[in-house]
């Protein structure tokens, strides 16, 4: 390229500006020559439809203002004009302001990076919590259903459970062994793991809050099984009960089951509920421990090494209560006895539940706890209906019934049998004979407290008036009581015309129905006026006048 020779038509101006750019075309196209062989040819850019971006050289432009900047192209040995003019002073802003922005930059990724992985988290832990609620409810439920179900945000609403044709919603709560349903102790499984050792019957009134709970022993003789020896206990595992049972199996054989004690007792289920030693464990650890008072003493040293005085109160932690659970040696009664005993420990877990201020691991303990331990055929609505319920039932006043009182022979309802050389319990009456335990438990499990709680009520005529009490009595005859006495009250004074007295709190029932018929709130022992017998469950006063007569 000749010196101070105009580019494709551009003149060049005299100047020390004019010197230096064409110093750098110079320069530029020196690098070129290194690069091919090819002499660099200089092409004219101008707008074209092809390349619309590109601009066009204004040949009027002062060299001073801001110069088109080229590239060289390689391929074809041209330079060619660049998208976007660039001088010197433009390009150190560039370099300046990409400095400037990289530790911005740095920052964002960093920043976004924690987000992300924030988001991540938040998203796994949540699809971690709605599987593992799942699986839980699923396994508890039977697959009647999810996560979702349960944490619904609009009002909630409780469906009545199911009930008998009495009104009474009748469960049945049986446990195996083992701390997982394949029957696991710690040290493998054996072959009776699946065998149903703790059967017990939880009876309850939805209207009026009343609860009765009954154990049958596991030695009970039944109906032929698929073994010779033809025990209760054998029923859930003959019918398909085992470790690992499908929704389907574990069905058939609870229902089995079901049938099997209601036929003996003359009830009809609706519920069953199987847990194992797992579920009582971690429940009774979760909440810090029970607290039980037994009726009788336990002294099994050698099996379970639980030992009990009668009448103290005791505080165990899940393996005790496992302990007391299981024992059936060193008992006046065997499996009457622990049958008992497990009574006492559902009791004891209810009062700490009803105390206890569960924190949000708590919650999550229990539900893990009952996830893996519990198989029920109640659905996610009934359950939700079944702990509502427990504001309103009467656990207070809680029923314990029994079969055999070991301290009462004449009173007993069954016995205990060598048949084949094997040991069974059989009923009093005979083998096969349940009439007389159906009748018990019909008047136990009605829903007239009148009945079962069968209260003493003494009428005394403290009005001066002949007849008075004896035409109360019959009144409360007419009303279904059945054990009313009438007699005259011990002189003195009775102002007001009725005074119910409750001398027990064990018969809630009776007491609500006295209180509705006369519309007044009775009194405590307490307040009783001396010289009056206390050997009775409510007494009843009719006053008015200051004399009292004969009868």
């Amino acid at each position: 390229m000749e010196k101070n020779k105009s580019i494709d038509g551009l003149s060049t101006r005299r100047s020390k500006k004019t010197t230096t750019s064409s110093k750098t075309v110079v320069k530029n196209t020196t690098v070129a020559k290194k690069s091919v062989n090819k002499k660099p040819k200089i092409v004219e850019t101008t707008r074209t439809p092809e390349n619309p971006e590109t601009p066009t050289i204004d040949p009027t432009e002062d060299f001073l203002s801001p110069v088109q900047a080229f590239d060289f192209d390689e391929a074809t040995g041209s330079f060619k004009a660049s998208e976007k003019p660039l001088d010197k002073s433009s390009k150190e802003a560039q370099e300046s302001n990409k400095k400037e922005k990289k530790p911005v930059s740095k920052k964002r990724k960093i920043i976004t990076t924690i987000i992300l992985i924030i988001v991540l988290l938040l998203i796994g832990g949540i699809t971690w919590l709605i599987l593992w609620g799942n699986d839980i409810i699923a396994k508890i439920t039977g697959g009647q259903g999810n996560l979702l179900d349960l944490i619904k945000f609009t009002e909630p609403t409780y469906e009545p459970l199911k009930t008998d044709a009495n009104g009474r919603t009748n469960i049945l709560a049986f446990g195996t062994s083992g701390y997982n349903m394949d029957g696991d102790e710690g040290n493998g499984t054996h072959d009776g793991a699946q065998l149903t050792d703790s059967i017990m019957v939880i009876s309850m009134n939805q209207e009026t809050g009343d609860v009765a709970m009954l154990s049958l022993p596991r030695d009970l003789k039944a109906t032929p099984t698929c073994t010779a020896t033809g025990k209760i206990n054998e029923i859930y595992w003959c019918k398909g009960g085992k470790g690992g049972a499908s929704v389907e199996e574990e069905a058939t054989a609870a229902n089995a089951l079901m049938g099997e004690v209601g036929s003996i007792l003359g009830v009809d289920f609706q519920y069953f509920a199987h847990l194992n030693w797992g579920s009582l464990i971690q429940i009774v650890d979760t909440l810090g421990g029970i607290n039980v008072t037994l009726d009788e003493g336990i002294y099994d040293y050698y099996y379970t090494g639980a030992v009990f005085e009668p009448g103290v109160e005791y505080t165990i932690n899940g393996e005790q209560a496992l302990g007391l659970a299981r024992a059936r040696h060193g008992t006046s009664g065997g499996d009457f006895s622990r049958g008992a005993s497990q009574q006492k420990i559902l009791i004891g877990i209810k009062d700490k539940l009803l105390e206890k201020d569960l924190s949000i691991t708590d919650y999550l303990s229990l539900a893990s706890a009952l996830g893996d331990n519990l198989r029920t055929n109640f659905s996610l609505e009934e359950l939700k209906s079944l702990a509502h319920l427990t504001f309103d039932l009467d656990f207070d006043s809680m029923r314990q019934l029994s079969l055999y009182n070991a301290n009462d022979w004449s009173n007993n309802m069954m016995s205990t049998a060598n048949i084949n050389g094997i040991s069974y319990v059989v009923p009093k009456a005979g083998v096969g004979n349940y009439s007389v335990i159906q009748n018990y438990i019909a008047t136990q499990l009605s829903n007239d407290p009148r009945i079962y709680e069968e209260p003493t009520i003494l009428v005394l005529n403290g009005t001066g008036e002949v007849g008075v009490a004896g035409t109360e009595k019959s009144k409360l005859e007419e009303e279904g009581y059945k054990n009313v006495t009438a007699d005259n009250a011990p002189e003195g004074e009775y102002p007001d015309d009725l005074t119910l007295y409750a001398l027990t709190s064990e018969k809630p029932g009776t007491k609500s129905l006295l209180e509705q018929l006369y519309n007044l709130n009775s009194k405590s022992p307490e307040e009783l006026p001396e010289n009056i017998p206390k050997n009775y469950d409510f007494i009843l006063i009719l006053g008015g006048k200051t004399e009292s007569t004969d009868e």
